[in-house]
């Protein structure tokens, strides 16, 4: 059938191709207006309104209409930003409570005691740095909070979560020190924490440091951000599911401008807003600053960040100018100085402060004659002494308490400030200020005036290296004031509490199916830990303080059999139909759900892991996490959290699934995992694993929870991670007598060979157990050795105990030797030792000097690719042949076998054609 196209189609065809496409798009570059002269009519009147009710009015009746135009689906975008003035009007803002003279008085010791922490700490022989600027920008938004909103963990809903930010901790330092909770010689103690113990300081926040006092590691920048998302998410949570009302807490979060860069910063906004996460507040001070020169030298960050965060669905509330401006903003009928404050770069503001009143008056105010006039009669000190809003206490008091009653959303406070405020014109908005860590002797002394501190000159001079802290005593009505504010919201901020509520651990019946095997079906040891996970959640009184944490990937990793039953965690609830609703293991999403699933986001994962597992801290109730996810995706990108969470002290299970270099090798090289074992070795706090059967993992995981709970050892404070794989074989029944303490601390022997011959021992690891076991037989039937297979559960940890009696017997050289553990239990076997896994040499690499005996190592230490698990482990030189050969090898070198057998065995074996491999079950895909 052919179609003929009309004149009129063909000339409304020639008119519309010289239009974009989609030429009512309202981004368009190039709208049509359909009748220009109508909607000029329409312009004249907005602007008689203007003209007769004020700006005021103006502005109502547009946000109306585009209130009206969403409505009507008109199409037409909300404004993502507003001019750059304080969100909320000066007519709007609430009394201030609080007594702003003596605040101010003791805010300024404040100050001055945080500059002398650092200042001091760079005393000859010291000179450990430190950073003075940060906190002088934003003293005053930190102070208001203490003073006002930060409710410590006594007030009757429970504490709110602060997280300071890391280059600010001389101001938390300081004004510890006012409340009593910490002396002169924990000041000059500040990052001297071994050479001045136990009076050091840590340098940032870092609970494990000081583990009464930070709650929240925050100085490796980005993670604050979405670590308190997390944080709130986690009250939302606990109070949903019933475990603790934690419906009155708030969580603060203190932001630089610069850091919102980090990826993490603002990478998980939506999560915060589609949860309605109303107990959650940024507080970003936007001094304009990074660490090494302007944030948006061209443009201006905080109108970037209203758009970002209004976009994301935040409630943004901007506090940009203080009370000095108040007056000409509100002379400024023509909008003059508006415009001005719109179009100068946030470069342009920088350098203002680093200058005088004359000169932001001729080239900030004297660039529109009109904006110039409404200075006329100000002084330069008058136009210095125009103030940035984030200094401004009641600016700044009027933002915070509408961020704190706002509901529905989170908020985020945009406070403009002065790097170095007050520090004086060598630090006042400098590009190095951030560096600058010690003062002269001139800056001391201006310094002490502006903050009115009662230091003499004399006391100055004495020695200008150590200055002297300052504090009126503790009867002093400012003092006095500091604790009654305290007292009223709940307790001094920030400080950490370890008491919580005893669980009742698991009995053996939890952990009786893993020690049965799994019959003759083969299962993977990931659904064997799946199905130990599954008993556990059953467990009385235990159960619903687990806390499964998935990536997105829970049908992989076989876990989506909890969906029906545990079900997902959304505080919104399911209020759509499900397309799987009639099958058994339905998608369902719940208020009450337990499981925390945060979709394709491993970033997010770790954050929940991280607030999940210190509940026991910041709730009081412990909660377990069990974070699972691809193991190439765990330390490798989320490391640098992982040790953040460390720091915190988390208390969790971390499984990394699919692990192996040729397990899952049909999905290739970024999915092939050789190395998140040596990547946890790294980690302090990660206790790592790598079992190969299901009752090793049952005695793994009930050894951890045992250690975070059961409250006997030591070091509860840990993260237990292991490595678990997609191959599927048939699961053994725990033996009789097994050796659990050697499961535990790293290694139990799990066969032993009765041939006679040369005699020889196979250590291996994971998935890579079964391939010492098929090299047991092969050794025994062609080649007439004798070897005995080992388990190595833990590398790392037989490396920790190595490492512990090397240094005991290095320091202590007149006391009993400490034997390691791995030495011990090695010292009876005889023959050479050889190592497998299915992870780079350096794995097994670890435990080589506490062998005792001659020792090698297989591997795979190249990227992977996609092929059959058989060719891939004869491409590595890994598989039962492999290990064999390498037996043979050491046997030959050790005069036991004849030299000629390895080559022997080469040939046997093809060991250079890959596709003679078949060690492994076909397969490797998720």
């Amino acid at each position: 059938m052919e179609f003929t196209i009309t004149t009129q189609a063909r000339s409304a065809t020639r008119e519309r191709s010289t239009v974009t496409v989609h030429d009512q798009d309202p981004y368009s570059s190039n709208h049509v207006d359909a009748d220009p002269e109508e909607t000029s009519e329409w312009n004249e009147s907005l602007d008689a309104l203007v003209d007769e009710r004020g700006r005021g009015r103006g502005r109502d009746i547009m946000l109306s209409l585009l209130k009206r135009s969403k409505e009507l689906h008109l199409g037409v975008p909300m404004v993502p930003t507003t001019d750059y003035i304080n969100t909320i009007a000066s007519e709007n803002e609430p009394d201030f409570p609080g007594d702003e003279d003596i605040e101010r008085r003791y805010r300024a010791w404040i100050r001055w005691n945080a500059a002398m922490t650092v200042h001091r700490a760079q005393r000859p022989g010291i000179g450990v740095g430190g950073h003075i600027s940060t906190y002088a920008s934003s003293a005053a938004l930190y102070e208001v909070g203490f003073n006002h909103f930060f409710r410590g963990q006594d007030a009757p809903g429970g504490g709110d979560q602060i997280y300071i930010q890391g280059h600010a901790s001389p101001g938390t330092y300081a004004r510890a020190f006012l409340e009593g909770r910490l002396s002169t010689d924990q000041l000059d103690g500040f990052r001297q924490e071994k050479s001045h113990a136990p009076h050091g300081l840590s340098s940032y926040p870092h609970p494990r440091l000081m583990p009464d006092f930070w709650q929240f590691p925050t100085v490796s920048m980005g993670l604050g951000p979405i670590n308190a998302i997390y944080q709130a998410h986690l009250a939302k949570y606990v109070t949903n599911r019933g475990i603790k009302d934690a419906s009155d807490q708030q969580v603060w979060a203190f932001l630089g401008d610069g850091e919102m860069d980090e990826v993490e910063s603002r990478g998980q906004l939506q999560v915060a807003a589609n949860e309605g996460l109303d107990n959650l507040n940024f507080v970003i001070n936007c001094n304009l600053q990074r660490l090494d020169g302007p944030v948006r030298g061209n443009g201006k960050i905080i109108q970037e960040l209203e758009s970002f965060f209004r976009g994301a669905g935040w409630n943004v509330i901007k506090v940009i100018w203080g009370r000095e401006w108040d007056d000409l903003l509100n002379r400024d009928t023509d909008g003059a100085l508006l415009n001005l404050m719109n179009v100068t770069p946030d470069g342009d503001f920088q350098t203002y402060k680093t200058e005088d009143g004359a000169y932001v008056r001729e080239n900030f105010f004297g660039r529109d004659e009109r904006a110039l006039k409404l200075v006329e009669g100000y002084t330069d000190d008058e136009v210095w002494n125009l103030k940035r809003g984030g200094h401004d206490y009641r600016k700044v008091y009027a933002a915070f308490k509408a961020a704190s009653e706002h509901k529905g959303q989170p908020t985020v406070i945009l406070a403009h400030t002065i790097k170095g405020y007050g520090l004086g014109p060598s630090f006042e908005g400098r590009n190095a200020t951030h560096q600058m860590k010690k003062m002269t002797l001139d800056n001391l002394k201006t310094f002490r005036d502006t903050m009115r501190i009662p230091i003499t000159d004399s006391q100055l001079e004495e020695n200008p290296y150590l200055p002297p802290y300052y504090h009126p005593g503790e009867d002093d009505e400012a003092i006095q004031y500091l604790h009654e504010r305290r007292r009223a919201l709940g307790g001094y901020v920030p400080e950490r509490r370890s008491k919580y509520t005893q669980l009742n651990l698991p009995d053996d019946s939890a952990y009786a199916a893993a020690k049965k095997g799994s019959g003759t079906q083969e299962i993977a040891t990931t659904m064997a830990f799946v199905r130990l996970l599954k008993d556990l959640l059953r467990a009385k009184d235990f159960g619903n303080r687990i806390v499964p944490i998935i990536p997105d990937e829970a049908r992989t990793f076989g876990m989506d059999a909890f969906f029906p039953s545990a079900k997902i965690y959304n505080p919104n609830g399911q209020h759509y139909t499900s397309v799987d609703r009639e099958l058994l293991l339905a998608y369902k999403e719940s208020p009450q759900g337990q499981i925390v699933h945060v979709g394709i986001n491993e970033a997010g994962a770790v954050a929940a892991f991280s607030a999940i597992g210190t509940s026991y801290s910041v709730q009081g109730e412990p909660l377990i996490p069990v974070y699972v996810f691809y193991s190439m995706f765990g330390f490798q990108r989320t490391a640098d959290a992982i040790w953040a969470a460390g720091d915190q002290m988390t208390r969790g299970f971390m499984i990394g699934a699919t692990a192996g270099r040729t397990t899952l090798t049909g999905e290739g090289l970024q999915h092939a995992d050789g190395h998140s074992l040596l990547l946890s070795s790294s980690n302090p706090a990660v206790v790592s694993y790598d079992p190969a059967y299901g009752y090793e993992i049952a005695h793994i995981v009930r050894s951890g929870i045992q250690r975070m709970y059961g409250g006997e050892h030591e070091d509860p404070n840990v993260m237990y991670y292991l490595t678990v794989y997609n191959e599927p074989m048939v699961m053994p029944v725990e033996p009789e007598g097994v050796d659990v303490d050697g499961i535990v601390r790293g290694i139990h022997r799990i066969s032993t060979s009765d041939k006679q011959g040369p005699k020889a021992q196979l250590m291996a690891s994971g998935v890579a157990v079964p391939w010492a076991i098929e090299a047991q037989q092969l050794l025994a039937d062609d080649w007439g050795v004798s070897a005995d297979v080992w388990s190595v559960t833990s590398w790392t940890e037989l490396r920790r105990d190595g490492l512990a009696a090397d240094q005991h017997n290095f320091l202590h050289p007149q006391e009993e030797r400490r034997v390691p553990y791995v030495t011990e239990k090695l010292s009876g076997a005889a023959g050479p030792f050889v190592a497998v896994t299915d992870h780079m040499h350096a794995v097994p690499d670890q435990i080589r000097q506490f062998v005792p005996g001659d020792f090698a190592t297989l591997g795979a230490d190249d990227f992977g690719f996609s092929d059959t698990r058989a060719a891939a482990r004869r491409f590595f030189k890994i598989d039962g042949p492999s290990l064999v050969v390498r037996t043979l090898q050491q046997l030959a070198a050790r005069g036991e076998v004849d030299a000629s057998l390895p080559q022997q065995a080469i040939d046997r074996y093809r060991l250079h054609d890959v596709n003679a491999g078949n060690t492994g079950n076909a397969g490797g895909e998720s």
